[in-house]
């Protein structure tokens, strides 16, 4: 089964990217606005009783994430995707870090940039035309996480959780 670790913004920042998901991103129906920590990977049911464990040890290792979504910005010319931008910071990348070398299933396909994909699949002169008006709108929200979430992919494609883990430590 296919797998993958996120973290859900609160409701206003998701609320704010599900008005520009409706129009640009197909996965919109799929998968509710995240930050993607851990691309998905394929995992047994002995291993995932293991990533559960790890992730218990993670989470209360570990305090509530604060994020900066600055601006928009775009993938492009790698992918034609466009995103909320998650401000870097010492406390994400160390969680992160501690994530991949805690759960090291599944390959590392991009190196991580936080961020909350707003619209994705489209053509370049598509791009070009919504990033241009998108970046005008920008976006300026700090949110506190206090979750993150171990999901699963169902047949259809969409995504739904499979536990929830409390951040609850000092680090």
């Amino acid at each position: 089964m296919k797998y993958g670790i996120v973290a859900f913004p609160s409701k206003k920042l998701q609320d704010l990217a599900n008005t520009y998901r409706k129009r640009y991103d197909p996965h919109y129906a799929k998968i509710t606005p995240h930050i993607t920590l851990k691309d998905s990977f394929d995992a047994s049911e002995e291993e995932i009783q293991t990533i559960v464990k790890q992730l218990d040890e993670l989470a209360a290792k570990y305090a509530p994430l604060n994020i900066h979504a600055s601006r928009i910005s775009s993938f492009f010319p790698t992918t034609n995707a466009i995103y909320f931008r998650i401000e870097p910071t010492e406390q994400l990348a160390a969680f992160q870090h501690a994530l991949q070398e805690k759960i090291p299933y599944g390959e590392t396909k991009h190196v991580f940039v936080p961020h909350i994909t707003i619209a994705q699949k489209m053509s370049d002169s598509e791009h070009d035309d919504i990033f241009g008006q998108l970046r005008m709108t920008g976006v300026d929200e700090k949110d506190t996480i206090d979750r993150i979430h171990l999901l699963y992919q169902l047949e259809d494609g969409s995504w739904t959780t499979y536990e929830t883990f409390r951040l609850s430590g000092a680090e």
